[in-house]
């Protein structure tokens, strides 16, 4: 009898913390990358998990930093609280050694400052396979349907600084 996988009860399991960054261009258009795991053609803004002892805002520069291979910006604004998204229960097992239901982050808006040939998502731990500048209005369609709830509440919460 082949072996059935265990239900997962993600009632027990914490979120994990992590910092997320709206990254602009001159242009106020917003960076996004392609994930390398992600085989749908699914987009995502720069985002990571805060270390522990380590401040929001330093994790903020050092995300970027092993992102993008550039931390060349200027913060303009922070999120008023966190927001939340659970992962769906068959990639629960595959992130983060199954021990988060989802994450919980902390947004910042950023301006960057350099031109994109700092851009290098050639790390040494890559993330994303490509990326590009996209229009803030059409993040929630590229994005995974999982996350679309709370980069819909961040276009909300940044639009005053996305006109």
């Amino acid at each position: 009898m082949p072996h059935q996988p265990e239900h997962i009860d993600r009632t027990n399991l914490p979120y994990r913390k992590c910092v997320g960054i709206m990254l602009l261009n001159k242009n106020k258009e917003v960076f996004v990358g392609q994930r390398i795991d992600n085989k749908s053609d699914a987009w995502q803004m720069p985002q990571g998990g805060i270390e522990e002892g380590e401040e929001v805002e330093t994790a903020v520069f050092r995300e970027l930093e092993e992102e993008i291979g550039t931390a060349n910006i200027k913060l303009i604004d922070k999120a008023q609280g966190w927001y939340s998204y659970d992962i769906p229960d068959f990639l629960i097992p595959k992130f983060w050694g199954g021990k988060y239901r989802g994450q919980t982050q902390m947004w910042f808006l950023a301006h960057f400052l350099g031109d994109d040939t700092e851009i290098n998502i050639n790390t040494k731990e890559p993330e994303f396979s490509t990326w590009q500048w996209a229009a803030p209005a059409t993040l929630p369609a590229i994005i995974v349907p999982f996350k679309r709830d709370l980069y819909i509440g961040l276009l909300e919460e940044f639009k005053n600084h996305l006109k």
